[in-house]
């Protein structure tokens, strides 16, 4: 039997789960219009890989991440690519982002598929990579990408392999209805990911108020070394490192990962999806997702395809409009209310709570803190919520987080038996997020500050290569100045002048002399040239060639000078500099073609 721990606090609320468990998964249907957000995990934003009015088939990707941490989206069923507009998607502030919108056409034509036999025959990463090609990221918390997270640090073997089929939360049943529906597919996901692992314990959680699943899931693991661990039933133990602790008797360190400790979590969904990939070949197009509340006359759940309208569900479960209060996605604890019905079911989309004002009443005023101390009991992570709540309110944010407040799971425990009524995991979510921003602002500004001094070390390092080849150039000059110097003292010391002004004159005449010798030199050639250009016959058609590249080039410029002066750019007038230049060239190649036109007409004209 599996040895169990238990955890500090954790509270009882009322399960509500039976709703939902009487009747089988059903089919959710197909909608009219897909609505698929880029963004459906944590990580980068997918971008589109096909165009507006394409037609698509059932499994073909849409959307991918090429660079950074991210999965691609696949079309659910075949149709056409309508638009890409912003619509609301699943979040707590009831925000809009870019979304593809797809109409599907009915025949739910399959893209090829590339199943896998036998997948011990290859490589770790070809089955990571399948894994991340099939769009899989958790379906239970977060969305973290299932291969990174498959992919543990070097230096961190993972020696327990835990698959999380606990599902605390009260109302939610997908993963229980999953396991006893779909058990062998569940497990068939786990030896996957315990292939690539290779860890030396798997282990299934499963809470005591499921029986049917632990009957379904002991029936699929016989002949396997996969143990079924029954642990008891208190919110929150579906909690990664609460269900951790329970079944290994480790702590995850403060504001570190299971894999420090050699652990693993994965979720039912994820296992069930890792199965279809490697052994169907399909990516993750539905998930199972809970229906339930008073205001639904069937509550249940329902396989539903990635982009399902929230009301698609509710209309499938029987919605009784006139009785609905309030819609809250997720469970009544991690949950949120939803503004609108038309939010699209993503990967990570478990529940769906159509609640009455009776069943899910809104909470009374919040009362001052009485110092009570009953959150304190409840919390799971052993923080200190009173403090927490008073630095979070009075925006003390150091304070807060030096209290540890990102290791709070925000699972509504010390909201839920505080009798004032505060809702403390709120200031808790509002003061991570203000900690967030400021992160991001002085990410911000530490770059722009590398930025400014990396700026002025080059200026520097310009400024003093500068000066050294100023020092350079006065060092030869000067050099250059002491021979000279030295010369006229040995023209002195042989007596060719008398003293230091005759020499430095003596040296001027030499000068003077060479350069006349030059000039001479130059004009004969110059003359022979002119000789032998005379003898020979001009070459028109190099001449109209370069009178073409001239004008070509001056009506660049001109244009340039237009787009310029248009704009009222910086460098209109070196531009016109430019055209007056080249202007001159035409007219110097112009005279140069006509001239030697005239020449050949001379000749021709001589000859005859």
């Amino acid at each position: 039997m599996t040895q169990l721990w238990d955890f500090t606090g954790g509270i009882h609320p009322p399960e509500n789960k039976h709703q939902s468990t009487a009747r089988p998964i059903r089919e959710a249907g197909l909608p009219e219009r897909l609505v698929l957000p880029f963004q459906q995990h944590i990580g980068e934003p997918a971008e589109l890989v096909v165009s507006m009015g394409d037609r698509v088939l059932k499994g073909q990707k849409i959307a991918d991440v090429t660079s950074g941490m991210g999965v691609p989206v696949h079309a659910p069923t075949s149709g056409l690519i309508e638009s890409i507009e912003q619509r609301p998607v699943p979040h707590p502030s009831g925000m809009a982002d870019w979304c593809i919108v797809l109409k599907p056409d009915g025949e739910d034509q399959w893209c090829a598929l590339s199943p896998i036999e036998d997948y011990k025959q290859l490589d770790r990463e070809e089955v990571l990579n399948r894994i991340r090609e099939a769009g899989i990221a958790g379906m239970g918390g977060a969305g973290f990408p299932t291969d990174i997270k498959l992919r543990p640090p070097r230096d961190r073997k993972v020696d327990t392999l835990i698959l999380n089929g606990a599902e605390c939360e009260p109302y939610i049943s997908a993963d229980d209805m999953t396991m006893r529906e779909q058990a062998a597919d569940v497990v068939a996901g786990l030896k996957v990911m315990a292939w690539v692992l290779r860890p030396s314990r798997c282990v299934v959680g499963i809470e005591d108020n499921k029986p049917e699943a632990i009957a379904a899931m002991r029936e699929a693991v016989e002949g396997t070394q996969i143990e079924i661990a029954v642990v008891p039933t208190k919110y929150p133990s579906g909690g990664e490192k609460q269900l951790i602790q329970i079944l290994t008797g480790q702590e995850v360190p403060s504001g570190g990962i299971p894999a420090d400790i050699g652990v693993m979590c994965q979720n039912i969904g994820t296992a069930v999806a890792v199965g279809r990939a490697i052994f169907e070949g399909k990516p993750l197009l539905s998930r199972v997702v809970t229906v339930t509340g008073e205001a639904v006359r069937e509550p249940g759940n329902f396989e539903a395809l990635i982009g399902t309208p929230i009301h698609q569900l509710l209309s499938a479960a029987g919605m009784e409009q006139e009785r609905l209060d309030r819609l809250v996605l997720g469970g009544p604890m991690m949950g949120y209310t939803l503004t609108t019905d038309t939010v699209p079911v993503v990967k990570t989309t478990n529940c769906v709570i159509a609640a009455t004002a009776a069943e899910l009443p809104a909470p009374p005023p919040e009362q001052p803190c009485i110092r009570c101390g009953q959150c304190a009991e409840a919390c799971p992570m052993e923080l200190l919520p009173q403090q927490l709540f008073w630095h979070s309110k009075a925006g003390e944010f150091e304070k807060a987080e030096h209290l540890n407040l990102f290791d709070c799971i925000e699972c509504g425990a010390c909201s839920y038996v505080c009798p004032s009524s505060i809702p403390l995991v709120q200031y808790y979510r509002f003061a991570k997020g203000e900690i967030r921003t400021q992160r991001a602002e002085q990410l911000k500004a530490d770059r722009a500050r590398e930025r400014f001094e990396a700026r002025q070390a080059r200026l520097e390092q310009e400024q003093r290569e500068k000066e050294q080849r100023r020092q350079e150039r006065a060092k030869a000059a000067a050099e250059a100045q002491a021979k000279k110097q030295a010369e006229a003292e040995m023209a002195t010391a042989d007596g060719q002048a008398t003293d230091s002004r005759a020499a430095k004159a003596a040296l001027v005449q030499q000068a003077l002399e060479r350069k006349k010798a030059k000039a001479a030199g130059a004009k004969e050639q110059t003359a022979s040239t002119t000789a032998s250009a005379v003898d020979e016959t001009p070459d028109i058609e190099a001449l109209e060639k370069q009178l073409t590249q001239a004008e070509a080039k001056l009506n660049t410029m001109q244009g340039m000078l237009d787009e310029a002066r248009t704009q009222q750019a910086d460098n209109v007038e070196k531009l016109e500099r430019a055209v007056a230049k080249n202007h001159d060239r035409v007219q110097r190649a112009q005279q140069a073609l006509d001239q030697a036109r005239k020449q050949v007409a001379e000749e021709t004209a001589s000859s005859q």
